[in-house]
């Protein structure tokens, strides 16, 4: 079964995903569920995760999983065969519930012999789902706007104090004649830091914007 949805908007400051990829297992009355785990930025990584971890565990009686895309605005599920709403959609609710996207789940399971029952299953996917996602570290990130300075001597030392009390993240400084710096700064106070930039050197040293980019945050 698979579903659509937008899961936010796509107008984003911050978001939170997984940091890497992680496993871990469950064992209910016999049956084991390995979860899986992973950050992953298009439906085709989340495909490929998936196939990877079917391949891995080749001989699991399913493979259950979900993921939850920011950019392409789209979720997905299936239940690889537990009955309906037992896997696919506990599996999901992890992603949804534990608030991070741009993530893959993956859940195998080894049958055990032992009917676990609907409830059973939801408390079994769920239980794995968790576990990889707690190995796999949610993380948050937020948008820094990417400029570039050039500025004197005298100007720099009054900037570098600045530096540090709007978290600035120094990408490069090339010493020459002029001193150049790359930075990156939450683009939430970009515009705070500008101001008290131009005050400092009296508008001497204009910010280059150069671009956006996700890091994670202070």
């Amino acid at each position: 079964m698979a579903k659509k949805k937008t899961p936010v908007s796509t107008e984003i400051k911050s978001y939170t995903t997984l940091e890497r990829a992680a496993a871990a297992e469950f064992t209910e009355r016999k049956s084991v569920f390995i979860g899986c785990a992973a950050p992953v930025k298009t439906a085709d990584e989340a495909i490929e995760f998936i196939a990877k971890v079917r391949s891995e565990y080749s001989g699991a009686s399913h493979v259950v999983y979900a993921y939850l895309l920011h950019d392409e605005n789209i979720m997905r599920y299936s239940d690889d065969g537990e009955p309906q709403g037992t896997a696919g959609i506990p599996v999901l609710d992890v992603i949804r519930k534990g608030g991070f996207c741009d993530a893959v789940i993956a859940v195998a399971r080894y049958f055990g012999g032992v009917l676990l029952g609907a409830g059973g299953l939801v408390r079994a996917y769920t239980a794995a789902a968790a576990l990889a996602v707690k190995k796999a570290h949610v993380i948050s990130y937020e948008e820094y706007t990417v400029f570039e300075m050039r500025c004197n001597y005298a100007d720099y030392q009054k900037i570098e104090h600045e530096m540090p009390k709007y978290g600035i993240k120094n990408d490069n400084t090339d010493f020459g004649e002029y001193i150049t710096l790359k930075l990156a700064i939450s683009s939430a106070v970009f515009d705070k830091f500008s101001a008290r930039i131009s005050e400092l050197t009296s508008g001497r040293v204009p910010l280059e914007i150069t671009g956006k980019r996700f890091d994670k945050q202070n």
